[in-house]
Parts: C-alpha cells; structure tokens; sequence
C-alpha cells in the first residue's frame, strides 16, 4: 500500500496544479465518468462498492487532488471498490449522485456534503436503505451519520490563536480582526470555537483588543477580503493580528494589507496547508498554516467504511473510539478526530517531503533562495 502511495505522490502536484488552473478558470465540470447516477459495477474479485461523495473543487482543490485519489487506493488496499464522484458545487448534482449510489447498493456511502442540509437529507436516505453513511472532513449537524471521520477541529482554532498570541506577545493590547469560515459549517464554527478557548480569556483581560469578529458565508474568499477592509477601515487603518480562517481566506487579507503596505509587518494565521499559503509564509506575509494530512484522513476512512460494510459493529465503534456532539440534536456520534500539525516557515520541507507540494511548483523564482536556505530542493 505505501508504495502505491508514493507513486500517487509523484504525481499529485501535477494533478493538483491543474486543478487549481481549473478552478480558476471556472472550469467545474467532472471528469470522464464522473456524471452519471453512481451506478458503478464492482468486479468480480471485490467485496463490493463503497461510494464517496465530494463536494466541489471552486473553493479547494483538494478534493480531486488529493481525497479523491488517496480514498480510491486506500479504499482498494481494503479489498472494496471506491466509486468516487464529485458534484462540483451543485447541490442537486450532489442529491442525484447519492440516490444513485443508494440505488445501486453500495455498501457504505462517504459524505462531504457541500451543505449540511444536502448531507442530512442523503444521510436519511440512506439510512432508510440499510446504508451505513460516513460523514467525512464536514458533520451534516442534524444529520443521522453512523461515523465521523475529521481531524480535531477545535484543535486547529487553538494553533492558529496560540501562534498569533506568540507572534503578537510584544506589543501592548495588540488590536487582532478575526475573520472566519462559514457561519453554518460545523468546521468553521468548531475552529472559531478552537480559537476563542486561547483568545477569549486575552480579551477579557485586556491583553488583547478584538476589533471585530466577522464570519463569512459560503467560506467566499473574495467577500472575506472586501469584508476585512472594511473592518480595516473602520478602524483606522490599525491592526496587529488577523486570524484568518483558512489559507484562502488568509490570501485575501494579505491582499488588503499589501494595498495598505502592511504585509509582512502584520502576522495572519492560515489552515490546509496550500500550495498558495505555503508560498505567502515563505514570503513573510503569512505567519503559519495547519497542516492536515489527507492520506491520513483518508485511510482512517477507508478502514472504517470496510468494517461497517463488513457489519463489524463492534470493531467499528472500538476504532472510532472518540466523540462528537451534534450541535443541533445533541447526538453523540462515534468520530475519528486526527491531530493537525502547526506548519511555519521552519517546517514547510515538512510538507514538500510528504508528497504535498512539489519543489517545482512551491520555489518559484522569487523564492528559489529562500527554497534554498531551507533546504527544499
């Protein structure tokens, strides 16, 4: 298995440029094979199907770059066929696609929904069919999921807020924006959650001032941008901190300070560990990213989507040995939360030696020196 992961990694930076191109341009249509209901055939020496629904690629890439191959060779290393689809954005896609998979039987359904409703609704359906349904990366609150497969969410807000607190120490009541995800996102509200545990007690104090805390619906990177000058504005043109929720959106405040030349001069936080956000920290003009490592995501739900397909219930409620509350219902249900990683320009090989980011494409020609000195080469 690990040497199919390797030969995967060769070839993901490509992969994952092109899809990045392709976002970019607006070109969100799915590959070959990818439009139909989710009526895959598995073969004869296969235990059978385990169905994946992804959500988009507009917002990340990371999808089709890296989930969608890494669950595939994962799902197979577990003796079942993977039949991966990604809706692109289109909720209704995302529904048609699950009724399909449902139809054709599979054996258990994987869900990173583009929104909680959409994701409740096919978690419902599924359960009504005797499917066992994963809710991956993103919880449907509401939702029915047997499983839950993320990283430690709340565990990402707290890096992000204790390296903005480290970076922020020296200066006296250091004014910080905060500007977060999608306000009905569980992720977005559990990294807001994560972050408020380090900071809450600082602004109570005094020792930090928060000027605004702003989340931002549907995680829109340009809106996230447009919504921070204005906070920058109101406030003078003063800020010492930004705690920006993702690197995306972390690229679009960058943006705004470089308009006001404070780039490099103000620390901003970031989250997924992108080949843009990696760049912006070798620059000096992001201060850190958290790093999650798919693969690791991925396998962990490849084996527990083989053990509920199995009907080992009791293996596979041992393996997701952990918790998470559904915020709306108060449901506990059984989670595999996995331990993200602080990323800074002191451990950015980190994520080239892993097969993330290739050399060609993080050391572009203004940072081929500093690629050097770091020894990512």
């Amino acid at each position: 298995m690990r040497g199919r992961h390797r030969n995967i990694r060769v070839a993901l930076a490509a992969y994952a440029a092109a899809a990045i191109a392709l976002s970019a341009c607006g070109a969100n249509s799915a590959g070959p094979g990818s439009d139909g209901g989710g009526g895959e055939t598995a073969p004869e020496n296969s235990k059978g199907t385990i169905g994946v629904l992804l959500p988009e690629t507009a917002t990340s890439a990371r999808w089709e770059a890296f989930d969608k191959p890494y669950l595939e060779s994962a799902i197979e290393s577990e003796g079942y066929s993977a039949n991966i689809q990604n809706a692109q954005g289109d909720v209704q896609k995302f529904a048609s696609l699950a009724d399909g998979m449902i139809a054709s039987g599979v054996k258990a359904l994987v869900i990173a929904s583009p929104n909680p409703e959409v994701g409740a609704s096919i978690e419902q359906k599924a359960s009504d069919a005797g499917i066992p349904t994963i809710a991956y990366d993103r919880l449907n609150p509401g939702g029915s999921s047997d499983y839950y497969v993320t990283f430690d969410n709340i565990r990402v807000g707290e890096l992000q807020a204790d390296a903005l607190v480290k970076a922020v120490a020296d200066v006296p009541r250091a004014q910080i924006i905060q500007i977060e995800g999608a306000p009905d996102e569980n992720n977005a509200v559990k990294f807001h959650e994560g972050q408020m545990n380090v900071l809450q007690p600082l602004y109570d104090d005094g020792t930090l001032v928060l000027v605004r805390d702003q989340f931002i619906r549907g995680w829109d990177n340009q809106l996230g941008g447009t919504t921070f000058e204005q906070i920058l504005t109101g406030n003078g043109g003063r800020v010492d901190g930004v705690i920006a929720a993702n690197d995306g959106m972390a690229g679009a405040v960058i943006t705004v300070l470089q308009k006001n030349g404070l780039n490099g001069r103000v620390p901003v936080t970031g989250q997924d560990a992108t080949l843009a956000g990696l760049q912006s920290i070798l620059r000096g003009d992001q201060l850190m990213t958290v790093f999650k490592a798919i693969q690791t995501q991925a396998e962990a739900t490849a084996k527990l989507a083989a053990l509920v397909a199995e009907e080992d219930t009791a293996a596979a409620d041992e393996y997701a040995s952990q918790t998470t509350v559904d915020p709306k219902t108060g449901r506990e249900i059984k989670s595999v939360l996995l331990d993200p990683e602080v990323v800074t320009r002191d451990n950015v090989k980190k994520v080239v030696d892993e097969g993330y980011v290739s050399v060609q494409s993080l050391c572009t020609p203004d940072l081929v020196a500093v690629c050097r000195e770091l020894g990512i080469e």
